[in-house]
């Protein structure tokens, strides 16, 4: 499979509040390059978050802003594209909110959720939380809520998918997004 892993991390409960992106990039089911970025949300960060991934203002008080990181990568968002994230919905609603916040373009590719994937071709999982599906299946996950490793386990999750099941089963979970 060729797809693009996404993951974000946010500053807050708001959507359009990005403080860091990673993108795992996999060709022919084999990771062939990552990014990594840091992201000044131009926001206030919650304390929840924080707690969450151990990001704070003092970090992001150098980083690229959404629009400045846009710019490098939104060629990787194509209407042919496959983006995948372990719930996608998030980071997919993520990335829409961020472009309408900075009053960007729309961008049209194809999504698929490695939750719903694990539900239907792995059942009997405690629960389908990233660090469970990644223990579950032996996938290493050293530093869960950092974006780069949950990148990485998120398409080392659908690579197992492809290797054990095929592709076949997995088409009927890509979704447009529009």
């Amino acid at each position: 499979m060729n797809f693009v892993a996404m993951d974000f991390e946010t500053a807050s409960a708001k959507r359009a509040s990005a403080c860091s992106l990673a993108l795992t990039i996999v060709k022919q089911d084999k990771i062939v390059d990552e990014f990594y970025s840091l992201i000044n949300p131009q926001t206030e960060f919650n304390w929840r978050n924080i707690q969450v991934h151990g990001i704070h203002e003092q970090d992001v008080k150098d980083a690229p802003t959404f629009p400045e990181l846009w710019e490098h990568i939104h060629a990787l968002f194509s209407p042919d594209q496959l983006v995948v994230a372990h719930n996608a919905p998030f980071d997919n609603s993520v990335l829409r909110k961020s472009l309408e916040f900075y009053d960007l373009p729309a961008v049209k590719y194809f999504t698929l959720d490695t939750v719903r994937t694990s539900r239907q071709l792995l059942p009997g999982f405690s629960n389908y939380k990233l660090n469970t599906v990644c223990s579950e299946l032996d996938i290493d996950l050293e530093h869960h809520h950092n974006a780069l490793d949950d990148a990485q386990a998120c398409a080392n999750i659908l690579i197992y998918q492809s290797q054990h099941f095929g592709a076949t089963p997995l088409k009927q979970f890509i979704k447009p997004i529009r």
